[in-house]
């Protein structure tokens, strides 16, 4: 996700490859632009499809790589000397935009097993609007009162599979964090993009976001639901 507030520009998680280890992109490719002017990248954990090097190495810089605590020294030594740790409930100032780390749950591992590891989270971004991005999640205490008066909570309603392990947000218990966090707009994210090679992922790349939609018309109706299709964008009106 690229995020601009007052004409920052964050970008969380990039995956710009067309595919990693056994999974491959079944989305058309993010655009040159994403890469560009950034003033902040956001890593919410080490898992292959949230940190990526090869994609790191592609964007223009300079920029601030914000990552969690644990993190910091297996990026150095990749060569990512700027690498900034942030532990739930520390933040830091980009541009003037605030942004915050928040709490996760999550696997901290790197594969293989005996790879690094660093507590996951997610972030919550303060400017003219507060966005909170979870990065991969499942329902935590202190999820309900996150962020008062939220403008935009992206949520994950899927993965990259056919099925989710624990630490994640299916489209219902998505919908049950948008009633949590109640935002003024939910976007669901982490579908539609990758899938195994070799496998057929029948409605799993499309279903998801609007399995969502439909349990938060249920369980919070206040929230409006904004799906975007890989690619697409939304611009909040004043």
């Amino acid at each position: 996700m690229l995020i601009e507030l007052g004409g920052v520009r964050l970008l969380t998680d990039p995956v710009l490859r067309p595919g990693f280890a056994h999974i491959n992109r079944r989305s058309a490719p993010p655009s040159p632009e994403i890469a560009k002017r950034l003033d902040a990248v956001l890593i919410s954990h080490l898992h292959l499809d949230h940190l990526d090097l090869r994609s790191l190495r592609r964007l223009d810089g300079p920029f601030r790589l914000l990552v969690p605590r644990g993190a910091g020294p297996f990026l150095r030594r990749k060569g990512f000397v700027h690498a900034e740790e942030l532990s739930p409930g520390e933040s830091c100032d980009v541009e003037g935009v605030e942004v915050v780390a928040t709490p996760a749950v999550h696997d901290e591992r790197r594969w293989p097993v005996r790879g690094p590891r660093a507590e996951p989270i997610g972030f919550v971004i303060r400017g003219a609007r507060s966005v909170y991005f979870a990065g991969d999640t499942d329902l935590f205490d202190g999820m309900n009162g996150l962020e008062p008066s939220l403008d935009v909570a992206l949520l994950p309603v899927w993965g990259w599979g056919p099925r989710l392990g624990p630490g994640h947000l299916d489209p219902e218990r998505a919908a049950l964090a948008a009633r949590l966090l109640n935002p003024s707009v939910a976007v669901p994210i982490h579908w539609g993009t990758f899938y195994p090679r070799g496998r057929r992922p029948g409605d799993r790349l499309t279903a998801p976001p609007r399995e969502f939609a439909a349990r938060v018309a249920e369980l919070a109706p206040r929230v409006t639901v904004r799906v975007l299709e890989p690619g697409a964008s939304l611009a909040l009106t004043p």
